[in-house]
Formats: structure tokens, C-alpha cells, sequence
């Protein structure tokens, strides 16, 4: 996978259709790691609604801060040590412990976080403990996952929490292309 980012946008819609939902993000190298800027549209059961977010990480793809905002008015500020120790809302939190990822429900950018920060070669498998967002409440909570490098442009993601698994496929970047049954990529 390239190393070098110049920056670029990337866009995705929810599997049935734009209007379901959407997600776009700007990506920019930034004092030596990567800013996202993002915003999704969607719905969560009847709920509609949209969240903003702006994600930093290091050279290493850990991520050292996230902002989120719903237009419902709720807000979140996570800052990582990159190490794993982890700060929300300003305070810290001792269960998000070894923690390096993240994940937020609705966005298929953050499964780029794990695999391009563990460099699975294919075959290769490895458990990560992260921070999960839910959306749109923004509520933070430990999970467990696991990434299995398919191939060089693929990867198994498994929810050791929840059960849930889906085979994607990654662009030479490392960001998913489609992932099955809820969002693909947009040209």
C-alpha cells in the first residue's frame, strides 16, 4: 500500500442508495500523519441524521484525536496517547485501556485505521481493542475485532463483540472499496 498522500476526497453511499446515505471525506497529509475530515448522512433505524467529524492520526496511524458533532447537538472529543491511555470529553477513561483505533458506526473510513497500521501480509490475522462511537448518540464503548489479511487488496473484518464479519476490499490505500451490504465506494 502507497505511503505518500497528497490530498484526496472520497465519498461513499449506503449500499441500497445515496438517499439512504452518504459519507465524504477529505483526506490531507498533516505535521507528519493524516487529517480526515468527514461528513455522513443517514439513519439509524427511523432516525435520521448527520454527523461531522474531523480525525487526526500519526505517522503510525494511531489516532491521536477525533471531534465529532451530530446535528442533534451531541459532541465528542477523544485525544489518544497514541499508545493506548485515551481522554473523553477531557476525562480519562481507564476501560478504553490499550486501545489504539477507532471505529464509528456509520463510517467505513475508520477500518482504514487498523489496516493500515497492523500491515497484515495475507493470511495474517490480529485481534484490536478500540473505541466504538455509536451514532447518532456518540457513546463510546470498548469492542473487540479482528482483521485477516485476505490477499494484498483484502481483508476480513470480524466484530468479536457483536458477531458480525465482511470481506473488504481496500483500494493500494488501504480504503474500503465496498463493504457489503452497507456502503460502496463512489467514483
Amino acid at each position: 500500500m502507497s505511503s505518500n498522500f497528497i490530498f484526496r476526497t472520497i465519498r461513499w453511499s449506503a449500499w441500497e442508495s445515496a438517499e439512504a446515505g452518504m459519507e465524504h471525506v477529505d483526506v490531507s497529509p498533516a505535521d507528519g500523519g493524516i487529517d480526515f475530515a468527514g461528513v455522513v448522512i443517514g439513519r439509524k433505524d427511523e432516525t435520521k441524521f448527520a454527523l461531522a467529524y474531523r480525525l487526526r492520526v500519526d505517522s503510525e496511524w494511531r489516532l491521536r484525536e477525533a471531534r465529532l458533532k451530530t446535528t442533534s447537538g451531541h459532541r465528542l472529543h477523544l485525544e489518544s496517547n497514541g499508545k493506548g491511555t485515551w481522554h473523553v470529553n477531557g476525562a480519562e477513561r481507564a476501560d478504553l485501556q490499550g486501545c489504539i483505533d477507532i471505529d464509528i458506526e456509520a463510517s467505513p473510513l475508520t477500518n482504514t485505521l487498523p489496516i493500515r497500521r497492523l500491515g497484515l501480509q495475507a493470511g495474517d490475522s490480529s485481534e484490536v481493542r478500540l473505541c466504538y462511537v455509536t451514532v447518532p448518540e456518540l457513546s463510546v464503548s470498548l469492542a473487540h475485532q479482528r482483521y485477516t489479511a485476505l490477499g494484498e487488496r483484502a481483508y476480513r473484518f470480524q466484530s468479536l463483540t457483536s458477531g458480525f464479519t465482511a470481506d473488504l476490499p481496500v483500494d493500494e490505500d488501504g480504503f474500503v472499496l465496498d463493504y457489503p451490504g452497507l456502503f460502496k465506494r463512489l467514483p
